[in-house]
């Protein structure tokens, strides 16, 4: 009775899967079919009794409407090297994860192994081409707005989800029938993994000199139309198939003004990591709805009551700082050590302010450290000499101020119970500047030592840099004139990228006028010296994007990214 009863549930579920499955071409219409390919997800191509002609035509598999509908639908779309469809697992992770946001999910399952005589991506572009249009032709019917369709992809399905996203006014085929007259563009795009993106890899490579090289560009296979939307990229920083990738279509649509995301990972290879990064994302383009009213970071983290023990110290000894000019005031640090201990490791924390004014109160640092106190993490806040020095370069007292700090904090460490290697150091705007001064430049001297404190190193174990400014050479002394995204706006020669530097976690808006390319290059700049780094951009946040947020988007959470990372040094 009960093998009887689990046949009849096989064949009913065999049978409500193929109710919902709709060929992608009519039959005898498929352009460039070739007798070696098939259309199928590897858990049935690999059963015994598969046959394959009769999965010759490509298809969409629709999921079930969701519970709460929210009008928009994503398209699934597997890797597998265009030779097979094989992300089964991932297909069906999303599609749990958003229908239960209220997203219509449908399975795009394309032609592989890759065709012959054609570029590996020819019949899989052909058939998304002609998904997406069906995808939009049967909104209605199935309950979403036409204009709200967005694409989920890994790796090979990440290289034709940037045909979708940046391609669609170029045709794949020829018109077949009416409904190749609909729009095949799609409205937004979460990118994971994407595979042949560079020209050292577009055949179908691992990328061969891991996305390096002034002749390693960009694949002109993506033409960046006038259609192209919205993205979120996600890559791993030891990925084989390049993050250069994913950081040159981040350039791309920075160019253009379409607002992007831009997720890496250090220690990660070849994968789909962030998924909530990418649900961030769409929530802040309003995709998932209405974006909820922005609340002040402040007011989240409103008192210090109960939370820490506070000490106070100047920075240098009367008499003896370097540099000292009358207008810039007394620098200090501040010692906040949380109620509950929880980690030998602190992190040092101070603001930007243009280099003209900074202080340990602000929207940069006091929610920062209320948070990391509540964590158990012993912070130590700074106060650096401001305005801008006279005669001397906008960052130079402040620089001094810093490898002091460190040197201070590393040699009372023992004392308050800490670890004097695990040492953070944090900064937003000026301060992010600062920070990268830091972090790459540890070995470099920046004033000559006035007691035994200053004979301890001032080298740092990471750094995290919140849109840090000033750190290409278009935007020096203010805004970047293009945006940090020509090949001739490089890092800041002041940043020595010494034996000594130290991985690092970047935030950055999207649409800072200090440009996120600053801290993209930076993270580029690293991952080519083989130093872990990890890089959040935020889509349409500027300067400051912090200040005021919307819940569920990536600039109200951005302070869990930091305890994130933090947890792998605690």
């Amino acid at each position: 009775m009960k093998k009887a009863l689990s046949l009849l549930v096989f064949l009913l579920s065999i049978s409500l899967t193929a109710q919902d499955r709709v060929p992608v071409w009519p039959t005898g219409k498929m352009p460039d079919a070739q007798a070696h390919q098939i259309a199928a997800m590897t858990n049935e191509a690999g059963r015994e009794d598969f046959n394959p002609d009769k999965y010759r035509i490509p298809y969409l598999e629709w999921f079930e409407k969701p519970d709460n509908p929210n009008g928009t639908c994503m398209i699934l779309i597997s890797g597998g090297s265009y030779m097979n469809c094989c992300d089964v697992n991932l297909i069906e992770e999303w599609h749990k994860k958003l229908t239960a946001l209220g997203v219509q999910c449908v399975n795009f399952v394309y032609r592989t192994p890759r065709p012959e005589g054609l570029p590996i991506y020819q019949t899989a572009w052909e058939d998304g081409q002609r998904a997406v249009r069906m995808v939009r032709r049967d909104a209605e019917k199935r309950g979403f707005d036409p204009e709200k369709i967005g694409v989920i992809s890994m790796s090979a399905g990440s290289h034709l989800a940037l045909l979708l996203a940046t391609s669609s006014q170029t045709p794949a085929y020829e018109r077949i029938d009416k409904v190749d007259d609909i729009p095949c563009h799609i409205n937004w795009a979460i990118v994971n993994a994407p595979a042949y993106a560079t020209t050292d890899g577009e055949t179908g490579t691992r990328a061969m000199r891991e996305g390096y090289g002034t002749d390693v560009k960009i694949s002109d296979v993506f033409k960046f139309d006038e259609k192209t939307c919205p993205m979120s990229l996600h890559q791993g920083q030891l990925e084989p198939y390049t993050p250069m990738g994913s950081t040159l279509v981040y350039r791309e649509l920075r160019k253009r003004g379409v607002p992007a995301e831009l997720h890496l990972y250090p220690g990660k290879g070849h994968g789909a990591f962030g998924f909530e990064r990418g649900v961030e994302f769409m929530t802040q383009m309003g995709f998932l709805g209405p974006v909820q009213p922005e609340v002040d970071l402040q007011d989240r983290f409103a008192s210090d009551e109960g939370r820490a023990r506070y000490v106070r110290e100047d920075l240098w000894p009367e008499g003896k700082m370097p540099d000292a000019q009358e207008a810039q005031g007394t620098p200090y640090i501040e010692w906040h050590f949380p109620k509950e201990q929880k980690t030998k490791a602190s992190q040092i924390i101070y603001s930007g302010g243009a280099y003209y004014g900074n202080g340990p109160d602000s929207f940069e640092v006091t929610p920062a450290r209320r948070y990391l106190n509540d964590l158990g993490i012993t912070v130590v806040t700074m106060r650096y000499r401001t305005p801008r020095p006279e005669g001397l370069s906008k960052h130079t007292t402040a620089w001094q101020d810093l490898q002091r700090a460190i040197r201070k904090v590393r040699s009372e460490a023992e004392a308050y119970g800490l670890d004097p290697n695990r040492i953070g150091i944090m900064g937003s705007s000026a301060g992010g500047h600062l920070t990268l001064m830091g972090v790459t430049s540890a070995r470099h001297r920046s004033y000559l030592a006035v007691d035994e404190i200053d004979k301890v190193s001032c080298k740092v174990q990471w750094g995290i840099g919140i849109y840090p400014a000033y750190a290409l050479t278009d935007g020096l002394d203010g805004y970047n004139e293009h945006h940090g995204n020509e090949d001739g706006d490089i890092l800041a020669s002041e940043f020595s990228f010494d034996l000594d530097t130290a991985p690092m976690l970047f935030i950055h808006g999207d649409a800072d006028p200090y440009s996120a390319m600053a801290s993209v290059k930076t993270w580029e700049k690293l991952r080519a010296m083989g130093v872990p780094a990890e890089l959040h951009t935020l889509a349409l946040r500027e300067h400051g994007f912090q200040r005021t947020a919307s819940p569920g988007t990536g600039s109200y959470s951005w302070l869990d990214r930091i305890g994130e990372y933090l947890a792998g040094w605690m």
